[in-house]
């Protein structure tokens, strides 16, 4: 009797059966994986991003109040191309003949006076002038009740000797090439509005007073030397126009000239007679109450969160090595 052979057909998957990628299930597993290492490492985790949150705040406490004080200002007349640099431009033609150069409305003074401002021998000079290299390079703190304290690795407040040490060819005493440096990079900003002309001039120092007097005499000073400028400017202007009046024999030229002369007392007059020359001050420079920086609560999460990246990239590196190191010796 011959025995029945019972064919089994192969097996079909059910259409309604979903059907898996061979990878998603290992992706899945490498997800596990990595959570369960971080997880292992939790407390790796914890004692970094601890770390870290110590350090910034041990930081961002030893960092000093910075105080910002400002004040905007609009241009003069004058400076803008009105007044006197209008009549500049309608004699420009006749004292071009002359010889005599009086600008007009081709010379921005608005530019001109900003980028003296941050020079370095206006800077220079200003801090000659006000003898304020101590608060410059020197101040460790300022409190409100006793004022700037100057360090004394520095600088003797008492003696008013420079006492830092230093490598030649440097000084104890700051040199005008490092001092413009900090005061230009650290402690001036000078922003000029294209859209309305209007500027704005800031310092920023430790010491609330400090800033906002800085911001007094820096207008001062570059209103006084644009003023003085224009004038020293005018009265050669007016020595060669003279010399030139008395050769001239001509009716015509000789009133050419005098026209320009005219113009030139002009500038010398309005010149004297007016504080503010350049810049005219709209809203003043005051002493700050708040600090402008440093942002401590900013720093505290930045370093938190640059903690808590850190210390999970280093568990994650940790757990992958560890586990190569074991299946090598399995």
């Amino acid at each position: 009797m011959m025995k029945k052979e019972n064919s089994k057909a192969p097996l079909i998957p059910s259409s309604n059966e979903p059907t898996r990628h061979p990878d998603y299930q290992d992706d899945e597993i490498d997800l596990r994986e990595l959570f369960g290492i971080i997880w292992q490492g939790k407390w790796w985790i914890i004692a970094i991003t601890f770390v870290f949150a110590v350090g910034s705040v041990i930081y961002s406490l030893s960092l000093p109040n910075i105080y910002k004080s400002e004040a905007t200002l609009a241009p003069t007349e004058e400076a803008s191309g009105g007044g006197l640099s209008q009549m500049a431009g309608q004699l420009g033609g006749l004292a071009s003949l002359a010889g005599v150069n009086l600008g007009g409305k081709n010379a921005d003074k608005t530019t001109i006076a900003l980028e003296i401002l941050k020079s370095r021998a206006f800077i220079k000079g200003f801090v000659e002038k006000y003898d304020i290299l101590p608060e410059l390079m020197a101040v460790e703190e300022w409190n409100r009740g006793s004022g700037i304290a100057f360090n004394n690795e520095i600088y003797n407040s008492n003696t008013k000797e420079w006492v830092r040490e230093v490598e030649p060819p440097k000084q104890p005493e700051p040199s005008s090439w490092e001092y413009v440096k900090v005061f230009r990079n650290e402690m001036l900003e000078v922003i000029k509005d294209d859209t309305t002309g209007l500027v704005t001039i800031a310092v920023n120092h430790q010491s609330p007073e400090v800033a906002q007097q800085w911001v007094v005499w820096l207008i001062e000073e570059i209103n006084n030397h644009m003023r003085e400028r224009d004038i020293q400017e005018a009265k050669r202007s007016l020595k060669y126009l003279d010399k030139e009046l008395q050769r001239t024999s001509l009716s015509d030229m000789q009133q050419v000239f005098y026209q320009l002369i005219e113009k030139q007392t002009q500038t010398i007059m309005l010149a004297n007679v007016r504080p503010e020359y350049i810049f005219q001050t709209l809203d003043p420079a005051v002493v700050p109450e708040q600090k402008a920086k440093p942002s401590r609560t900013l720093i505290c999460i930045i370093s938190i969160f640059l903690g808590g990246l850190l210390s999970i990239g280093f568990v994650l590196v940790r757990g992958i090595f560890r586990k190569q190191d074991y299946a090598k010796t399995t």
